[in-house]
């Protein structure tokens, strides 16, 4: 859920220190090293002196937001947090301090879905979380080639975003033996519910495949020694949820008998890096790496300026560099060969209809609910110019109510065909015209129904456009996406057209428009006896059209049409059949009838 599977290769780290600066008591190097080619990662080490070749535990620093830049330059957050590596190491530590992609020297992206618009990044299987988790893994890696690091000692903490990075890093990670997180987890509740996730770029969350709430990411620690860190008063990690988390943990830290290696740490006061938080991490480390408890009375301090920790000369980055697009590559996206024959498509498409379902449509409803038909009310009939327009409302999923507009000319029991159209926004404002304009309507030779799924028209979320990013992020934290969920609905409306009070088993032909004929196409791999599908000005692929967790980890829109095609005729209207020349010469390999894939290049 991180984009970790399977790991990337440990590639050679080119470590290169560029400088170093100096304290009485420690020295601090300024270096990077490449987690993967080209992706750099610059930190700051911190190393005691007159260690005498005495080997001493580590620990890795994970950063929060807290950038510095000064004219366009950024020196990294490495530099907020360098009271924290500087404490380390005047009692006894190694402390590297990295900085983050979306503040650091190199400045990448957190922000994709937050505010880029970036929502292939669930279609991608991607989130700067699993990046800042390798890096940090390699941090490790690098830590343990340090002559002055004993490499079976080694902790990590961060607060904020760093705190998220220690969970995940240290979920994934035994290495680390010892872990303060410091406000960098709740609930999803808290995230949901209460609506914290507003507060957080995508950086704090794992790509919720398999609909995890946080404490059994947290669970994974157990049973190395754990500090819950937080304030009583931190806005986006409540307290409530906090508590919480720690509480189920705590069950796991018992069938452990490790109790005594779980902690709840909570002093008062905001979302803040505080000295109360940070003396009982000292202590812990002490106490859990060296197997000390000495009384702590030395405060953490900042001793150099910003300009004097940065790794990179100004002006200097390395030409190779990928850090600040690393969001285009770090996840690889599915190939997809042309099958060779008719058996090993047959094999392909099972297994990429079972991996949609387990990877990209798990948030589907399973309860025994989900499969019966649900009563359909009729709100409304009533005729508009010789046309009988019929309003239904059906249940999705408990507590999803969707609309369907019937237009026809006639009873709907006279209909020999059924049209059941997708609309977008656009569309469902303007359905009536729309019903006016469709020849084959108006001829009385089909019915046709239109459909506004989950997220349109009626059940369009309210507030602002920023409000309406955080309503979409939400469902990615539930293990799904508004357009997935769509589909489902697009699934159950041809279950309530087929009713015997409705249409029963008359032909049903399946449209769309735009992102919506996408959603159609997906459903119609899941629907029995579909008549034809139409796909009407279709994105090509989902790095632009709808997003589906982990999609382009199996497939791409392409394939997905002929597996539709290899069902029942497909047809593109206004559509570039260049586009879509994957499918047609796949077609053509594996023989389907030339009506399978129709074209209709004209508005």
């Amino acid at each position: 859920m991180l984009g970790l599977s399977p790991l990337p290769p440990r590639t050679d780290l080119h470590a290169t220190i560029t400088g170093r600066v100096e304290h009485a008591e420690f020295f601090v190097e300024k270096l990077h090293y490449q987690s993967l080619p080209g992706l750099y990662v610059t930190g700051n080490l911190y190393v005691p002196k007159n260690l005498s070749g005495t080997k001493v535990p580590a620990i890795l620093y994970g950063c929060g937001h807290g950038g510095v830049k000064e004219s366009g330059v950024s020196y990294g957050n490495k530099t907020t947090y360098q009271q924290h590596g500087a404490w380390f190491a005047r009692h006894g530590y190694v402390c590297l301090i990295i900085d983050t992609i979306q503040l650091g020297e190199l400045e990448g992206l957190h922000h994709g879905t937050y505010r880029e618009g970036m929502w292939w990044w669930n279609a991608r299987g991607y989130t700067p979380e699993g990046v800042e988790v390798w890096n940090s893994m390699r941090g490790i890696d690098y830590l343990q080639s340090r002559p002055e690091v004993d490499g079976e000692k080694i902790g990590m903490t961060g607060r904020s975003g760093g705190g998220a990075y220690t969970w995940y890093t240290t979920a994934v990670d035994e290495r680390i033996k010892a872990a303060v997180p410091v406000a960098g987890i709740t609930d999803l509740h808290n995230h949901v519910v209460d609506g914290v996730v507003a507060g957080h770029c995508d950086c704090m969350y794992m790509v919720n495949t398999y609909r995890w709430d946080y404490a059994k990411l947290a669970a994974m620690v157990a049973p190395r020694p754990l500090l819950f860190s937080n304030t009583d008063k931190d806005r986006i990690f409540p307290l409530d949820g906090v508590q919480r988390v720690h509480r189920d943990v705590a069950k796991i830290y018992q069938l452990y008998q490790a109790a005594d290696k779980l902690g709840l740490l909570i002093t008062e006061g905001p979302h803040k890096d505080t000295q109360d938080l940070q003396v009982p991490a000292f202590r812990w480390f002490n106490r859990f790496l060296k197997g000390e408890e000495p009384q702590i009375t030395v405060a953490a301090e900042k001793f150099f300026t910003p300009k004097e920790l940065r790794v990179f000369p100004v002006g200097g980055h390395p030409a190779d560099q990928r850090t600040t697009r690393i969001h285009e590559s770090f996840v690889p996206m599915a190939t997809a060969p042309l099958p060779a024959n008719q058996s090993e498509w047959q094999k392909q498409q099972q297994k990429w209809k079972a991996d949609l379902l387990k990877k990209s449509f798990a948030g589907w409803p399973v309860t025994r609910e989900a499969h019966e038909p649900h009563p359909v009310k009729r709100l409304e009939t009533k005729t508009i110019d010789s046309m009988q327009v019929t309003q239904l409302e059906y249940t999705s999923q408990s507590h999803v109510y969707l609309p369907i507009m019937v237009y026809s000319r006639g009873a709907l029991d006279s209909m020999k065909r059924v049209q059941l159209h997708v609309a977008d926004d656009r569309g469902w404002k303007e359905v009536s015209r729309l019903a006016a304009s469709n020849e084959a309507l108006q001829r009385g030779e089909v019915a046709v129904a239109y459909l506004a799924p989950r997220g349109i028209g009626p059940t369009a979320p309210s507030g602002d456009a920023k409000h309406q990013v955080q309503v979409r992020r939400r469902y990615m934290l539930l293990g799904q996406t508004v357009d997935a969920m769509r589909v489902w609905d697009i699934r159950r409306a041809v279950e309530v057209l087929r009713q015997p009070d409705m249409f029963g088993g008359k032909p049903i032909h399946l449209s769309g428009d735009k992102h919506q004929a996408i959603n159609a196409l997906y459903a119609s791999l899941y629907i029995d006896n579909l008549a034809s599908v139409e796909l009407i000005e279709p994105p090509a692929s989902h790095m632009t059209g709808p997003d589906y967790l982990n999609v382009l980890r199996i497939l791409d829109v392409p394939q997905a049409a002929l597996m539709a095609a290899d069902r029942h005729p497909v047809k593109w209207t206004r559509a570039n059949p260049d586009d879509w020349a994957w499918t047609t010469k796949a077609a053509q390999q594996l023989g389907l009838p030339a009506h399978r894939l129709q074209w209709s290049i004209a508005k």
